[in-house]
């Protein structure tokens, strides 16, 4: 029965994340602010209060956040949603700047590369010398791909029509991380054989159980 719960939870996530994104992709296509729009760029920020109040220590702050924001929408509504593609923007490359600097900090010395953390935990303990190599290596390889990807997001916001941009930020970004992914893992088979099996995304579900 779990497994199956697991499963339709994940299904889930999948289906409000595609169909946040295609509310999204209407707004910008019209071009015409809507109390839709200001509630779908106020919609994260009410979310991570949300995830903020099912926890005891930050539950006033999540319920403040959430009254916050709904509260912005009902009397601000109109500012909002005539700055909705700016805050859609804001929000895409935040998290994938957020992204590319938790990989890059996790390279700094003193640190332990993200990567090679995540392989450490997928394979129960240290790695070979060469394997180790290679995840400092694909650690890197995620922040020049995460900070590509801001950047290419800026250049369409600002230098091409709002639903091109929409498109790429709300149909191709999380295409593009998939595409990493398979891309690291061929590349691994190749260059490290013995390690062929896992990925960024194992080592991150293994990381999530542990804790």
């Amino acid at each position: 029965m779990f497994p199956h719960f697991q499963r339709f939870r994940w299904i889930g996530v999948a289906t409000l994340i595609a169909g946040y994104a295609l509310l999204v992709h209407h707004v910008n296509v019209t071009g015409r602010p809507s109390l839709l729009g200001a509630a779908l760029a106020l919609l994260p920020v009410f979310g991570f209060g949300f995830a903020l109040a099912v926890n005891a220590v930050t539950r006033w702050a999540g319920v403040a956040l959430m009254g916050g924001s709904t509260w912005l929408v009902g009397q601000w509504w109109w500012l909002i949603a005539s700055h909705a593609g700016l805050l859609f923007y804001l929000q895409d490359v935040g998290l994938v700047l957020v992204l590319a600097t938790g990989f890059g900090r996790s390279l700094l010395p003193g640190q332990k590369p993200l990567c090679v953390g995540f392989a450490e935990m997928l394979h129960g303990g240290g790695l070979a010398a060469d394997h180790e190599r290679y995840a400092w290596r694909v650690t890197l390889a995620w922040t020049l791909y995460f900070a590509l990807l801001a950047l290419a997001s800026t250049v369409l916001f600002f230098l091409a029509p709002l639903p091109v941009w929409s498109f790429y930020a709300n149909f191709l970004v999380l295409p593009l991380i998939g595409l990493m992914f398979v891309g690291e893992f061929l590349v691994r088979r190749i260059v490290l054989p013995q390690a062929a099996t896992g990925g960024v995304f194992d080592g991150l579900r293994a990381y999530l159980k542990s804790h």
